[in-house]
């Protein structure tokens, strides 16, 4: 991986976290695994209410991997967070468009890690010659919607009620950066 990519960050306000931004690893994958099933149980940003198994969260990871498309914040010591894009579609022409993640581990939100990985990852797509990133976030994530719009991401649209969770309806907002 190519060392521009690990970063410390300290944030830009009072109250942020200094937080080192780094390739993901398979070690890692407890950590990622436990965030994404934390925001499973108990958000709306992923919408499914199965937690993953650990082999499935090995297995989501291993693709990340292989692609080079994943990031951990680490904060004294523990993953604080992670960050990966995808395909956003898996016909060929859509190769050259990827779709974002970025979680942060619960009790660290609005400390700066989301804005830490989201650079990384932003710079990180541009590098590997991708040319647009879609980020689809449930609309009523006003802080996600946020983050995203402090890198350059605008609202390109809203579909409402296309998808469930927790027994009600959810809108999904689409962004777009090109990069």
């Amino acid at each position: 991986m190519n060392p521009i990519y690990e970063r410390s960050w300290d944030g830009r306000k009072a109250g942020t976290v200094k937080a080192t931004v780094r390739s993901a690893r398979a070690e890692d994958g407890a950590a990622i695994l436990a965030i994404r099933n934390h925001a499973i149980e108990h958000s709306t940003a992923l919408w499914t209410e199965t937690p993953q198994t650990p082999a499935e969260g090995a297995l989501w990871l291993a693709a990340h991997l292989e692609r080079g498309s994943a990031f951990v914040a680490e904060a004294g010591g523990e993953v604080v967070g992670f960050a990966v894009y995808g395909p956003w579609r898996q016909y060929d022409g859509y190769r050259h468009t990827v779709e974002n993640s970025v979680y942060v581990r619960e009790g660290r939100h609005g400390l700066g890690v989301g804005s830490a990985l989201m650079a990384v990852l932003v710079d990180a797509a541009r590098d590997a010659g991708h040319h647009v990133m879609i980020a689809g976030i449930e609309s009523g994530n006003e802080a996600s919607v946020r983050l995203h719009e402090r890198f350059g991401f605008r609202v390109v649209g809203v579909i409402p009620e296309v998808g469930t969770k927790f027994g009600r309806w959810l809108d999904l907002t689409l962004m777009r950066l090109a990069l």
